[in-house]
């Protein structure tokens, strides 16, 4: 009997050990799945952020799919789902892959980018640094993405003014801000009432830490996600911002 009972023990002792392995096995999973979609919650629903990686982003929004910025090498696109509005803030390939463009497009898509991505989006909507305007009930205003101090070994910068833009969109009563390719540039003082900002980190071609943190602190978002940062160590943007409370700064995986 006593036989019995130890086997017992040691039996229902492996299955706890077991079941429990398989719980925080699957919960470490959902852990990496959540860590890549945020909630937050607006006057007109919810918005769901989608971290694909690099400077890639996709927004879902009152049933309205939102893309940035889509790049092959970090997604497949043939099996996103297809786009509503894509904003395209450049012409880098990194930032401008057409194909990735052409996999999540439908004909009702509307492309959103500056001049210099014109000729080969011919029925995009074609905007410029400063405007602001209303596109499928959300409120958008072109920012201006620019180097001052990082610059190629011929002297120009990585990103000329006027060329590049960065987005702010208002849903519901929430502003999101996705800078684009952009040092902590003057522009960034006019920005009001951002809950949400996008920061680039990925040097020498856009912000040090030391950049975004500066950038930070002029634009006071709620919440700041550091974005595109490649082989920059995000944890130092945190430490450079722990004196800031009103911040809180999520790092999220970027490829």
């Amino acid at each position: 009997m006593a036989m019995l009972r130890d086997r017992l023990m040691t039996f229902t002792t492996g299955l706890v050990a077991f079941l429990l392995a398989m719980t925080v096995g699957a919960l470490t999973g959902t852990a990496r799945e959540m860590v890549k979609r945020d909630v937050l919650r607006t006057s007109a629903g919810d918005v769901e952020l989608m971290f694909i990686g690099h400077a890639s982003l996709m927004l879902t929004f009152r049933g309205q799919i939102i893309h940035f910025d889509p790049y092959g090498k970090v997604a497949e696109y043939n099996r996103l789902p297809k786009a509503d509005l894509v904003f395209i803030t450049h012409d880098h390939n990194d930032h401008f892959d057409l194909k990735a463009l052409d996999a999540i497009r439908k004909d009702t898509t509307i492309v959103v980018l500056p001049p210099i991505c014109a000729d080969k989006v011919p029925d995009g909507w074609i905007v410029e640094n400063g405007e602001t305007f209303t596109i499928r009930n959300i409120g958008v205003q072109v920012v201006a993405a620019y180097n001052i101090v990082n610059k190629r070994e011929n002297g120009q910068p990585y990103h000329r003014k006027g060329i590049g833009n960065g987005y702010v969109l208002t849903l519901g009563d929430k502003r999101i801000y996705v800078a684009g390719d952009t040092e902590n540039i003057p522009e960034m003082r006019t920005l009001k009432a951002i809950d949400i900002a996008f920061l680039p980190m990925n040097m020498p071609a856009t912000m040090t830490p030391e950049m975004v943190a500066d950038a930070a602190r002029v634009i006071k978002p709620k919440i700041l996600y550091p974005y595109h940062y490649g082989d920059t160590d995000p944890t130092r943007l945190v430490k450079l911002l722990q004196d800031t409370p009103s911040i809180q700064v999520r790092i999220r995986p970027l490829r």
